[in-house]
């Protein structure tokens, strides 16, 4: 069975799987310390109301259509409990224990929370976070470390799962900018907006966003380089793959010191380790690492046959799954072949065991930021601070990376939501903006947490409302006469609420 196997990448699985525990542990840690006022009993969107709405459609528990350990209760002790539950396990697989066991434990306790957690858990990394680690079950050795000599080598077939995983990641990335018809895409002008557009900028983006139109463009032509045509190297050969690999390493790094995007930067850069075999992993590590990992490895044996009948299965899903996708998103139409494959589509949509990709396909030319308001006596009001979103002129964004703040994120989107409702009248959107003026407005202590400050000290004001502003930063000039970082406009002013 040594064609299913390869000893060449043992160590490659090795590193992969820890920085996959490591990636897991920061999406627990971070959601452990926000769940309750995103979904707890008194957060912006209940977990428990959900359920009792899920059992009056499903007709009561149904696992296949809402797969989720939170049917057994999601009170705000379970939650948490089963955030830390996570972050523990995932600090288990960094150390190497039981790899495969703290596998299953990790994706089923994930795929709990993005079943239950939208719009909050609702982001590609998200995505990204199930499908990867659903493909890791079928690598990971059923030892009690993962360090074993006697560990059976690396599936080749899941290994190539991983590698068409990193095509589709990085080529639809730039295939949706071009789809799209963006203008700004396709005169490469695009990065003159995104820096300060982006959902949550850092103070790096202000000098990024102030670099030469010339060297934007170029940037801008570069990416598409990166992600259009390196992925395209991946079938070619090791060296082909290390080139590949380089580029959107590169590309990781860049995008995660001009912006904020969670662990999404790390889990892809960890997915790119799969593209490189152990020999050239060893090249890049320091002498007494590489040593060390020489032996253990040239004892790995083939794979069982029920391990390869495993890997074979779930290649044949996969397939199945992402190729008529991937075929119908690159040719612009749905063709026959993705019509066939519907129905497993729809019957696996709840296990998200694949996704499309592609951030920022039309890219966004305004930041419509939303600010909210209270107010005792309707005439005097005061401001609401978030944490890391835009919010006062002088405050420089910062970095809150691996963390991801799902409120802060989710009100870039609740601008753009807002701005599109104003300008068109067009509603229906899954704005979160009303459920936190209610919280708001009854003194949730757990929404509040969420915030930076609160104007009235836990005590819930009379009146709330939102403001639509239009934010830019300020240019050189601006910023050393005012000192600021951000100027804005007003657009919009609601009704108080109260």
């Amino acid at each position: 069975m040594g064609a299913f196997s390869n000893a060449e990448s043992v160590l490659c699985r090795r590193l992969f799987l820890r920085l996959l525990g490591l990636v897991y542990f920061i999406a627990f840690v971070s959601l452990a310390v926000q769940v309750t006022g995103l979904i707890g009993a008194d957060g912006l969107r209940p977990a428990a109301a959900r359920f009792e709405r899920a059992r009056e459609v499903l007709g009561g528990v149904d696992l296949l259509r809402l797969p989720t350990v939170f049917w057994l209760g999601a009170s705000d002790g379970a939650l948490v409990l089963t955030s830390w539950a996570g972050a523990a396990t995932a600090v288990a697989l960094m150390l190497g224990l039981a790899p495969l066991a703290c596998l299953v434990v990790l994706w089923a306790l994930y795929l709990s929370f993005a079943g239950i957690g939208s719009p909050f858990l609702g982001y590609q990394w998200d995505a990204l976070l199930l499908e990867t680690g659903f493909l890791a079950l079928f690598w990971a050795p059923a030892r009690l470390r993962l360090d074993d000599p006697r560990a059976p080598a690396p599936s080749t077939i899941v290994l190539w799962l991983f590698r068409w995983l990193v095509f589709r990641l990085m080529f639809f990335s730039g295939w949706v900018k071009l789809a799209s018809g963006d203008p700004t895409w396709w005169d490469l002008t695009a990065l003159e907006y995104h820096y300060w557009t982006q959902p949550l900028p850092a103070w790096t983006s202000w000098y990024a966003a102030h670099l030469p139109t010339a060297v934007q463009k170029l940037s801008c032509a570069l990416t598409f380089v990166i992600e259009l045509a390196l992925p395209f190297l991946i079938p070619f050969g090791r060296r082909a793959r290390a080139i590949a690999c380089t580029g959107f390493v590169a590309l990781q790094v860049i995008i995660g010191a001009t912006g904020n995007y969670g662990f999404f930067n790390l889990l892809s850069v960890a997915l790119c380790v799969t593209l490189l075999d152990d020999a050239q992993l060893r090249a890049l590590l320091p002498g007494r690492f590489r040593r060390a990992s020489v032996a253990p490895i040239a004892v790995a044996k083939s794979p069982s046959v029920l391990r390869v009948g495993a890997s074979v299965a779930v290649a044949v899903l996969l397939i199945l799954l992402t190729v008529p996708s991937s075929l119908s998103r690159a040719l612009g139409r749905r063709g026959a072949w993705e019509t066939a494959s519907a129905p497993l589509a729809e019957w696996t949509g709840p296990f998200s065991l694949t996704s499309g990709y592609g951030l920022f396909a039309v890219m966004t030319t305004t930041r419509p930021e939303v600010v909210i308001e209270g107010s005792d006596d309707g005439e005097a009001w005061a401001p609401y601070v978030f944490r890391w979103k835009p919010g006062p002129l002088g405050r420089a964004p910062s970095f809150v990376q691996p963390h991801m703040p799902r409120l802060d994120w989710q009100m870039w989107f609740d601008g753009l939501y807002i701005e599109r409702m104003l300008e068109t009248g067009q509603r229906g959107f899954d704005a979160v903006t009303p459920s936190l003026l209610e919280s708001l407005r009854r003194g949730s202590a757990e929404v509040l947490a969420l915030l930076e400050s609160d104007p009235f000290a836990g005590r819930p004001p009379r009146y709330v409302r939102w403001l639509l502003y239009q934010y830019r930063f300020t240019d050189a000039a601006e910023r050393e006469r005012t000192r600021d970082w951000w100027k804005r406009t007003l657009v919009h002013t609601s009704d108080a609420m109260g």
